[in-house]
């Protein structure tokens, strides 16, 4: 049988780097073909030549056996092919119908044939057991379902050949387990799907056959049934990863907190209440994990703790300072606050200044890297190299700038920068996300030791694998409030994960 699409030989080279070397690759009609590879192997890479975002300098694309040229989207669309992006494309003031048929509205004559596309996309909808209203607006939709809208937008189009871009990045447990009933659902009507994921045990339920990229090349293309998640993973690396970075759980016994929330309320630009009535503690030598899914005032959390966001009302104690003094994020860090902010881009790092300089961004003005007002370079360089070795930062300098490395040497640039502060208090917010296994198996285990070390650590994320693996204890947010909370988090995954799902919201 012809595959539904076959790449091969494609090459595409940057200034410098070789992102795509002679990939070849075929998906077949009716199946799930997994795609991993570490941070910077060339998935994107090959995916944005395959959608017509970049044009390969060498090689062939097939579909359904016939040799194609994608110059832009519009080409892939009219191939088949669609792509659901991990950030969704989607407007929060139109309908769901309005969405799907931007761009490609229905008209007959000067008038859009509004009935029309309803009638489609509430059949699309039914068919694949989507349960998307289309009526509604995108802002009333949760997550999954604004996924499951990109879903139908790419169907809609007559999609054959579906991109999934790490498509549980942002879902619930919950919301997992029923997408992918959706795409098996897909697959029995003969669609072909690429799923993108740097989750292991996802990749192993899901897919049909798995290709594996290191360093822009294929390592090897296996079937599921052959292989399992710890061949995958070393394929991945090329060496033996642990998967699961686990320390042994700890209680606190009688330790004052290091910091309190008391009765914390913070509210939004449009006076909406985003953290409602928040009161925690966190203890010297543990790792509170705060779980949920995206959007439910973890950021804001983070940022009351880090000094960036002042509570409207309640109390932050951090320490034995004083709750009342109004602090500044400079006062924070030398309370011993350090923090890692979700979006290292364009928060964590300044991308344009040098790894050396990023090192330093909360200590410039203190000994040995400053004096009078003026920078110690020679302190500076060796600091930057010991950081550099110790943390096994890739890069051939500690004088080009933070902007050119890879998402996992970026992450280990910021956590080396907080780290190296000894913080009292660390917050990791997403510390892992979009990171390949190798980066992960990193930085689990550095969070695992400034805990060991006596550090209180704050754990956001919304990967509840994630929390289980690392956490003492779990608080669940949902919509600014405090869902559930448990002290022995393995045992109440599923109420975990529940509680993500808004299950237990009291409104």
């Amino acid at each position: 049988m012809t595959p539904v699409l076959e790449l091969e030989h494609i090459t595409k080279r940057f200034p410098g780097v070789t992102a795509n070397d002679e990939i070849s690759f075929t998906l077949k009609r009716g199946e799930i073909h997994s795609l991993l590879g570490e941070n910077g192997a060339g998935k994107t890479t090959l995916m944005n030549i395959l959608y017509g975002l970049l044009k390969p300098d060498e090689g062939e694309i097939r579909v359904q056996g016939n040799i194609c040229r994608m110059e832009s989207p519009k080409d892939a669309i009219a191939h088949g092919i669609g792509m659901v992006h991990q950030h969704f494309k989607l407007v929060p003031t139109f309908t769901v119908t309005e969405n799907i048929v931007l761009g490609n509205e229905p008209v007959r004559g000067l008038f859009l044939q509004r009935k029309d596309a309803r009638r489609e996309i509430t059949k699309l909808s039914s068919d694949y057991c989507l349960n998307i209203h289309p009526g509604m607006m995108i802002s009333q939709l949760s997550v999954g379902e604004q996924q499951r809208v990109e879903i139908l937008r790419a169907l809609y189009r007559g999609a054959e050949i579906l991109i999934l871009d790490e498509p549980t990045a942002s879902l619930t447990p919950n919301e997992c387990v029923a997408f992918f009933e959706i795409l098996k659902t897909m697959i029995e009507d003969g669609k072909s799907v690429i799923f993108i994921s740097h989750k292991l045990d996802e990749v192993m339920e899901i897919s049909d056959r798995i290709t594996v990229l290191r360093k822009g090349k294929v390592v090897g293309t296996v079937d599921r049934d052959a292989t399992d998640s710890k061949e995958l993973a070393s394929m991945m690396v090329g060496r033996d990863v642990v998967l699961r970075v686990v320390g042994e759980h700890k209680r606190h016994k009688n330790t004052s907190p290091q910091a309190s929330l008391e009765k914390l309320w913070v509210k939004g630009d449009q006076k909406k209440p985003l953290l409602k009535d928040i009161t925690m503690d966190v203890y010297p030598g543990e790792i509170l994990g705060i779980a949920g899914v995206d959007g439910n005032g973890q950021t804001e959390l983070a940022e009351v703790f880090a000094g960036l966001r002042k509570p409207d009302k309640g109390s932050v104690r951090i320490g034995d300072h004083d709750p009342a003094a109004a602090v500044s994020p400079y006062e924070r860090i030398r309370q011993g606050v350090y923090y890692i902010p979700a979006e290292r881009k364009k928060r964590g790092s300044a991308l344009a200044l040098s790894l050396s300089m990023n090192l330093i961004l909360k200590n410039h003005a203190t000994h040995p890297f400053s004096r009078r007002g003026i920078l110690n370079y020679a302190a500076i360089q060796t600091f930057a190299r010991k950081q550099i070795e110790e943390y096994d930062i890739r890069c051939p300098s500690s004088e080009i700038p933070a902007e050119t490395l890879s998402g996992g040497n970026l992450q280990k640039l910021i956590l080396s920068r907080e780290i190296s502060g000894k913080p009292k208090l660390l917050i990791a917010e997403q510390p892992t996300r979009g990171l390949d296994v190798g980066a992960i198996e990193n930085i689990h285990s550095l969070l695992l030791s400034e805990r060991d070390r006596g550090s209180s650590v704050v754990l956001i994320s919304a990967d509840l694998d994630e929390i289980l693996a690392l956490s003492d204890r779990v608080v669940v947010m949902y919509e600014g409030e405090i869902a559930f909370t448990s002290e022995d988090p393995e045992s109440a995954r599923e109420e975990i994960g529940l509680a993500m799902g808004g299950a237990y919201c009291t409104e």
